[in-house]
């Protein structure tokens, strides 16, 4: 259950191997590459973070179901979908990733875009776009609520993505206004303290305003009151918050002190129920990287079991943090190692080029990878 990063990948492990009759039940066609969703809301083309369920499933033997989990009948060993088809298994695996929270702030829910989906990012860089074209200057302030590495990686695209819009449609030179606010007394609050620093300096110097140790307290349809203060803007994005998938608490998993699955050594929840990726309550749950192993992890083990060999004991792997941040700049925290700037861009480019290969072969990979710097063809005066 799920189409994001770990269950398309245990789909994919299991997929062709006769022990297995693999389904995916997914509430999407394709699959969201969320690393480069920022691009797309800032002009890039959107074969980066899209890919057809069809084009990784191409000549795979499996079943693929467009649906919405909602019911875990246990007694059945059965989930029904939003659209009232039941799905048995012998064995299932939970992939449901995480939904947005707004954290019951009003406003937040009905004024603010966002780039969870493939949707949310387009819309951004719809109005972005027809805000700055058909209005012939930009907004008062483009805000972005959040300072993790979705935030810090979309506010830093967006100085360059502005300037190039102004400049291709000829529009009057002006002063950019771009807000950071985080609520933490430092970005990237998870991480050490120097990579947080190192992040908060050059968005500065990429003219962006950080707004650090304040809290989002209500939006309107013209301006976001912060720590009892307004900011003009019809241009709010949140990526401040989220919360474990509903279907976790509805059907009554076990859930940890984080709102996440209690899981054992191999990831199993309840008895012939594995859950992984953002929804286990692992170390490294909710990086990219540890739905790519926990899949893995659970695939192999389900494969030594149907040859009747005992399983593997789980053993969190601590990922490599890679955050760009504008244009040949990025983070890198690889163990104790740090690395800042154009060498770190270059390593995030590579960790794209493998991610996609997760899912592809390397000439298909290349196709969506070559897509992060190819133009916005929506507008053929941006492109």
């Amino acid at each position: 259950m799920g189409g994001g990063f770990s269950g398309i990948k245990a789909a994919l492990e299991l997929a062709g191997n006769n022990n297995f009759a693999v389904t995916l039940v997914s509430d999407h066609d394709s699959f969201r590459y969320y690393p480069s969703l920022y691009r797309t809301a800032t002009g890039k083309s959107q074969v980066a973070s899209r890919i057809a369920l069809s084009e990784i499933f191409r000549d795979k033997k499996l079943r693929v179901f467009k649906d919405s989990a909602k019911t875990l009948d246990r007694d059945k060993k059965a989930v029904i979908g939003a659209s009232g088809k039941s799905y048995s298994y012998d064995i299932l695996i939970i992939a449901l990733g995480v939904v947005t929270n707004y954290f019951g702030i009003k406003g937040l829910e009905e004024y603010t875009y966002g780039i969870k989906t493939q949707e949310d990012a387009q819309a951004l860089r719809n109005h972005i776009h027809k805000q700055l074209v058909d209005g012939q200057k930009p907004d008062l302030n483009y805000v972005v609520i959040g300072g993790g590495p979705t935030g810090v990686e979309l506010v830093g695209a967006m100085p360059a993505y502005l300037r190039h819009v102004i400049k291709k449609h000829h529009l009057p030179k002006t002063e950019l206004h771009i807000d950071l606010v985080e609520a933490a007394p430092r970005l990237m609050s998870r991480m050490p303290r120097s990579y947080s620093l190192a992040v908060q300096k050059h968005l500065r110097k990429l003219g962006v305003k950080l707004y650090l140790g304040q809290s989002v307290q209500a939006e309107t349809a013209d301006k976001l009151m912060v720590n009892g203060h307004s900011i003009a803007s019809h241009t709010v994005v949140w990526t401040a918050g989220v919360t474990n998938h509903p279907f976790l608490k509805a059907n009554e998993l076990n859930l940890g002190e984080r709102g996440k699955v209690v899981v054992d050594k191999q990831l199993e929840a309840e008895e012939s129920i594995y859950v992984i990726g953002d929804n286990a309550d692992t170390p490294y749950s909710g990086m990219a990287q540890t739905a790519l192993y926990d899949a893995k992890f659970v695939a192999e083990n389900l494969k030594r079991q149907a040859r009747g060999k005992s399983p593997h004991d789980y053993k969190a792997k601590k990922p490599v943090y890679v955050t760009a941040v504008g244009p040949r700049w990025a983070a890198v925290l690889w163990g104790g190692v740090h690395l800042y700037g154009w060498i770190g861009s270059l390593l995030r480019s590579s960790a794209d080029l493998s991610g996609y290969h997760d899912y592809e072969p390397w000439w298909t990979a290349s196709k969506h990878w070559l897509a992060e710097i190819e133009g916005d063809k929506n507008c053929e005066i941006c492109g």
